[in-house]
Formats: C-alpha cells, sequence, structure tokens
C-alpha cells in the first residue's frame, strides 16, 4: 500500500501540474509571471546573479535611493492588481498557488516599504549589503570571473557601488537627525569591517578587491592581464580605499559617539510597528510577540528536560549550567590545530550521511555540493552559512564554515549543523526549488525564513535516521542548536517588544545553552541588527513537524516518509499556511 500512495501522489503531482488551464487564460497567467521575474532581476540584478542569473554583472543600482524606493513600489502595486484579477478556476493547481505566493509577496515588500529602517540604517555588522560585496570581490563567489568582459563588468559593478557607499552616508547622517541610528554595540563591530578596507597602509595586491587578479584564467593574454592590473589598481588605490576610509572615518568620529543605549529596534521611531512587521515577514504567520515569547519559554522547558537525560547519559553529576560550561570548554572537544582538519572533519560527516540518504529522500538535487572554510575577512564577525549553487548547476551550493581560531574549535553541534546548512537541510531545499522545472522561475529565486529555516531546523531532527547522533556529545549538541533556536524566541521579543538590554540577552542565553560567551554575544547583537529574522527557524520547524505528525496519524500504515518530504520541498519557499493548506489537501487526498 506504501508504493500505491507514492504512486498515485506522483500521479495526482502529475496531473495537477499538467490539469488544463483554459488556454488563453493559462498563457496570459504564465506571461504574467515571466514578466514579474524580468523586471525583478533588472530591479535587482544582485540578488538575480546569488541564484545565477549573471545578465547585469555590470550593474549596482542605487538600492538606498528615492527613485529606486518608488520604482518598487511601482513594481509590487502593479503585479499585485494584475495577479489579482485572475481567477483561481480559471487556474490549475500550480498556477494557483503561484498566484497565492505572488500575491503575499507583492503585500509583504509593499509594507516593508513603508518603513524609514531599512533607508536610514543601511549598514550593520551582519546583514549589509557592503559585506555581500566583499564576499564578491574576494573572485570565489557568485559574481563571475571568467572573461575579460567579467572582470571589466566587476569595475562598472564597483563604481555603481561606490554610489551606493555615498549615499548610505548621506541617509545615516540624516538618520541620526530623525532617531535612526544603530546601538553602540553594533557601531563598534562595523568600525573594524570598514577599517579593513581602507588598506591600513599596505600594498594595494594585498587588498580584498585586488583577488580577482591574483586568478587570471590560462587563456588570458599578458596584454589582458597587464591591463586588468593596471585598472584594478587605480580603482582600489582612487576610488575603494578613499571612500571605506570616509565613511570609516565618519563611523568612528561621528556616527559611534551618536549610536544607541537601547538594544531593540523599539527605540527607533516607529519601532513597535516595525517589529510587528518584522514578525509577520519572517515566520510568515499572524502570530503576535507575546505569543511567540511563551512558546519560547515552553520550548525551552522541554528541551531542557531532554538535556538532562543526556547528562546523566554521559555520567556528569553537577546540574545543567554547570554541565554547559563543561561541555563549553572541554578539550576533548576540541581536538584540531588547523582550519583543514576542521574541514576535513565536515567532510567525513557528509560521508556517513551520504548511504542513508535513501531512506527519506526519493528525490535528491543534482546541484554539486562543497564545503569551504568562511574568507579571512569576516570570518571572525561570521556565522557557518550555507550559499546556494546558481540555477544551471556551473556553481556549487557552498557550506562554509569560519574557523578563527582551531585550537579553540568546539565540535559538539558540528552533526547538526551540517544537517541544518547543509545536508539535507538548505542544499536540499534550495537546490530542489532550482531544479524544478514545474515553478516559474520567480519562485525558484524567492526565500521565506520560515519555510526555508524551518525546513533547516527540521532536518537537524534527522540525524539519527541519517546515521548520526550516535555520540551523546553529538546529540547534545543537536539539542543544544533546538535550544538555541527555542532561545533566539524568547530573547528576540524580549530585546524588541519588551525592553530587555543587550546585556539580559545575553544572560538568559548562558543560562540555558552551552555555547560561549563570545558566540552568544555575537548571536544577540545579530538579532539586534535584524529583528524577527531568528523567529522563523522554530516557528517553521513546529510547523513541519505538526503537519508530519498530523499526517503520519491520519495515513497510519499508509504514511511514507519520503513522499511527505517530496510534498513538503517540490513547491519551494512559500508561506507557512500555504504550506499547511498544500500538506493538509495531500492528507486528505491520501486517506
Amino acid at each position: 500500500m506504501i508504493k500505491k500512495i507514492l504512486v498515485l501522489s506522483c500521479l495526482a503531482l502529475v496531473i495537477s501540474q499538467c490539469e488544463p488551464a483554459e488556454d488563453s487564460t493559462g498563457a496570459q497567467f504564465e506571461q504574467l509571471l515571466e514578466n514579474y521575474y524580468e523586471e525583478g532581476v533588472r530591479l535587482d540584478p544582485i540578488e538575480a546573479m546569488s541564484f545565477g542569473d549573471a545578465r547585469y554583472t555590470d550593474r549596482f543600482p542605487n538600492l538606498l535611493s528615492q527613485d529606486y524606493a518608488d520604482s518598487l513600489r511601482e513594481y509590487y502595486r502593479t503585479y499585485r492588481e494584475k495577479v489579482s484579477a485572475f481567477e483561481d478556476a480559471q487556474l490549475n493547481e500550480t498556477q494557483r498557488m503561484s498566484k497565492a505566493v505572488l500575491e503575499w509577496e507583492c503585500t509583504i515588500n509593499l509594507e516593508t516599504l513603508e518603513f524609514d529602517k531599512y533607508r536610514y540604517l543601511p549598514i550593520d555588522q551582519m546583514w549589509s549589503v557592503n559585506l555581500y560585496m566583499g564576499q564578491l570581490a574576494s573572485g570565489t563567489n557568485a559574481q563571475p570571473f571568467n572573461s575579460v568582459e567579467d572582470y571589466r563588468n566587476w569595475l562598472s559593478r564597483v563604481d555603481e557601488y561606490l554610489e551606493w557607499l555615498q549615499t548610505a552616508e548621506a541617509n545615516m547622517r540624516e538618520g541620526m537627525k530623525k532617531g535612526y541610528v544603530l546601538p553602540k554595540s553594533l557601531i563598534r563591530k562595523v568600525i573594524p569591517q570598514m577599517e579593513a578596507m581602507t588598506g591600513n597602509g599596505g600594498d594595494v595586491e594585498n587588498h580584498l578587491f585586488y583577488s580577482p587578479v591574483e586568478q587570471f584564467p590560462d587563456d588570458f593574454s599578458d596584454q589582458e592581464k597587464d591591463e586588468l592590473r593596471a585598472a584594478y589598481r587605480d580603482t582600489i588605490t582612487n576610488k575603494i580605499i578613499p571612500a571605506y576610509r570616509e565613511l570609516h572615518d565618519f563611523m568612528q568620529n561621528e556616527y559611534l559617539p551618536a549610536g544607541r543605549e537601547t538594544s531593540g529596534i523599539a527605540g527607533i521611531p516607529n519601532g513597535e510597528a516595525y517589529y510587528r512587521h518584522q514578525i509577520k515577514k519572517y515566520t510568515t504567520t499572524d502570530m503576535t510577540a507575546d505569543e511567540i515569547h511563551q512558546l519560547g519559554l515552553d520550548e525551552v522547558k522541554r528541551i531542557s528536560a531532554e538535556m538532562e537525560k543526556v547528562k546523566e547519559q554521559i555520567g556528569y553529576e553537577d546540574d545543567l549550567q554547570s554541565f554547559f560550561d563543561y561541555v563549553r570548554t572541554n578539550p576533548e572537544l576540541m581536538p584540531y590545530d588547523s582550519p583543514d582538519e576542521v574541514i576535513a572533519h565536515f567532510q567525513e560527516i557528509h560521508d556517513r550521511v551520504k548511504p542513508n540518504v535513501d531512506s527519506l529522500f526519493s528525490v535528491k538535487p543534482e546541484t554539486p555540493f562543497e564545503i569551504r572554510r568562511t574568507e579571512a575577512f569576516r570570518e571572525k564577525s561570521a556565522s557557518a552559512e550555507y550559499n546556494p549553487g546558481s540555477m544551471d548547476g556551473t556553481r556549487p551550493g557552498i557550506f562554509y564554515v569560519p574557523v578563527p581560531n582551531a585550537s579553540e574549535y568546539n565540535v559538539y553541534g558540528d552533526e547538526s549543523l551540517f544537517l541544518h546548512e547543509a545536508i539535507p537541510g538548505h542544499h536540499y531545499q534550495i537546490s530542489l526549488t532550482q531544479e524544478n522545472d514545474q515553478l516559474p522561475e520567480f519562485r525558484k529565486a524567492l526565500w521565506y525564513s520560515g519555510y526555508g529555516e524551518g525546513w533547516a531546523l527540521y532536518a537537524e531532527s534527522l540525524g539519527k535516521e541519517l546515521g548520526l547522533y550516535t555520540d551523546p556529545y553529538q546529540y547534545f549538541g543537536m539539542l543544544s542548536a533546538e535550544m538555541h533556536r527555542a532561545i533566539r524566541l524568547v530573547v528576540d521579543t524580549g530585546l524588541h517588544s519588551r525592553g530587555w538590554t543587550r546585556e539580559q540577552a545575553i544572560q538568559y542565553s548562558l543560562d540555558h545553552e552551552a555555547a560561549s560567551e563570545a558566540g552568544i554575544t555575537s548571536e544577540i547583537e545579530r538579532y539586534m541588527a535584524n529583528p524577527g529574522q531568528a523567529l522563523s527557524y522554530k516557528i517553521g520547524q513546529i510547523k513541519i513537524r505538526e503537519l508530519r505528525e498530523k499526517a503520519r496519524t491520519r495515513l497510519a500504515d499508509e504514511f511514507d516518509i519520503r513522499a511527505y518530504h517530496a510534498e513538503v520541498l517540490e513547491t519551494g519557499c512559500i508561506p507557512l499556511s500555504l504550506l499547511e493548506e498544500k500538506i493538509n489537501n495531500w492528507i486528505a487526498e491520501n486517506e
């Protein structure tokens, strides 16, 4: 019967995707989706390039200008009106989902544009465009450097990016007058990042933005190489270094003294309303800050009880809080001397997962996958992360691991970290979306954190089924990772809706998880910089787990985990309410 369920499920999917919308209406709808995508990549060529569309790699629109904001408003208003004009009855199932997603996408972005936060607070220590440009400048990320034209396109993009930097400074000055400033603790983290780009009196050849010139393709002529070296030296010396030096001096001498003493977003004008918007944006739900805070407290209590069991299994006799310190400082959990050993350790985890994947997944991505060390210029303040591969599969998905000090690198949470960031977490979720020919292009490029991060956290719970968590410390690492996301519900809402200080949030985390104080401090400052984002993981995981349990209960012996995972993943990133509706329909069809 399980095979029958799989066959019927696949057959229903094929039928729904081939279900004939009325010909002219269906064609018009598909054209609308294509137009939406094409206009979108022209408006945001940086985002387009991140998922493999390299047609506009010479462009960097001034994302902070009023003209750009006006263009975005017109774009989202126009397409929301156009897509809403189509009747659901005239569309097939896939198209109906696309309509619902596009309406949600346009609405949430229009709501975002009503707030001035993005305009007046364009730079922070973790999330801002200048950091991504540094990744691109390394020559090993999404920006292509395969031809002479590619190298020249980057110089053109940099020229436009420098206009963005100038606007960022101007907007921050205006923000200072209106009460929009970062907390001082965040400004102190940004200043060294700016300083690193000023050259520090060193050779231009050692500057990050010179990196592509050190990696010429073999087919470049000597003359081409010489011309490009000269052009890059000139850009770095006369444009990049002066721009960063000016911004660094502004932030050091003017912005830092004006920085906020408050930690939460309520400290800026209209901050409480902005936080409500951020909750909706990142969780794709209508939950309130109070509901999320209580959910976090409940989850912290539940996971703490599970941690007690592991502590007893290991034989540690003191209390849980001292066990956290024991795990943080245990030299046996810090066995490496070099970053290469850490990367090899993650590769070994990958090797143990590979043989067990088929038991949980009927479809695997074709996009290549790599594990790399995080670039040195950002590794001190970076978390482990996944960078998606390109849609055409020519650029691999990359799992980045920061190793600023290998001798202090603690491995106890690495198995759950791999499952989250790599396989079957973000690499499966994003790559399968990009490879799905049934989805329109705009849906392949979407990212809803409630779904995407929810899936990745859910993936951590699959470790035992994938041959991991045989070591109690690694299982404790999984619980610690889940606890970390539960704590986020408490401290994010605490910071932004309950008046908590940075120090209160740090202490709450230290009291309930085994991460280092330095790591926890970086995390709390991350939440301060981007309110609400940290809520998405646990909210999404709980929903995906809840739907799995509902399907298992309702389908009983006919439930197949591979079919469930296929249903969750095949739609791509969608708001959680739409995912719930989809899974409920799937359950009803297969009962």
